[in-house]
């Protein structure tokens, strides 16, 4: 139980999917601040999805029957084909969070791939692989939300010209990420 608490927090905090690699910073750079908090559950719901289904698809079918090299041409259709039912569900369960525009940046996020083939490559079971989707999309709503409020607090700011927008942002980024790694000394392995 340690263990999954601890997978839990690390792929939240330290092994975030946006700061520490460079996977989901399409969205990221795209979401406006009235769908952050749509954007981020869809993003930990889809996550949570495809990554436990693509655990089971790859150990229970694509190994036992030597397939393990259209893992691509599996996990790719997988995640695309669960966007739009998932964004139907979510808006018939939360009608008062705006789901509609959402589709193209949950397409555009590389990390529900990058999980999904992490969770592949690493054996250590179905509850390890569901501990790290959660936290790889609850560390995305975190990261989604922190970013929201920077570029909000730095729209109304005097930036010199060669940084506004996106300079900016990227420079954000990359503060984010070197404060998230203050949070690598929490677990030692």
């Amino acid at each position: 139980m340690t263990e999954l608490v601890l997978t839990l927090f690390s792929a939240a905090l330290i092994n975030n999917f946006v700061l520490h690699w460079p996977l989901g910073v399409d969205p990221l750079l795209a979401g406006e601040r009235r769908q952050v908090h749509a954007l981020g559950l869809a993003t930990l719901c889809l996550m949570l999805i495809v990554g436990v289904a693509g655990y089971v698809i790859w150990h229970w079918l694509l190994v036992p029957l030597q397939l393990e090299f259209l893992r691509l041409f599996v996990f790719l259709p997988l995640s695309v084909l669960l966007i739009a039912p998932l964004l139907k569900l979510l808006a018939r369960w939360r009608p008062d969070m705006p789901f509609d525009g959402l589709w193209p940046l949950l397409l555009g996020n590389a990390g529900v791939l990058g999980l999904t083939l992490i969770n592949a490559q690493a054996d250590k079971g179905l509850f390890h692989a569901t501990a790290l989707s959660l936290g790889a999309g609850l560390g995305f709503w975190l990261v989604l939300s922190l970013f929201s409020d920077l570029r909000e607090r730095t729209a109304d700011n005097d930036i010199p010209l060669p940084f506004r927008g996106l300079p900016i942002q990227l420079i954000g980024a990359g503060l984010m990420a070197v404060a998230f790694l203050g949070f690598s000394g929490l677990i030692k392995t």
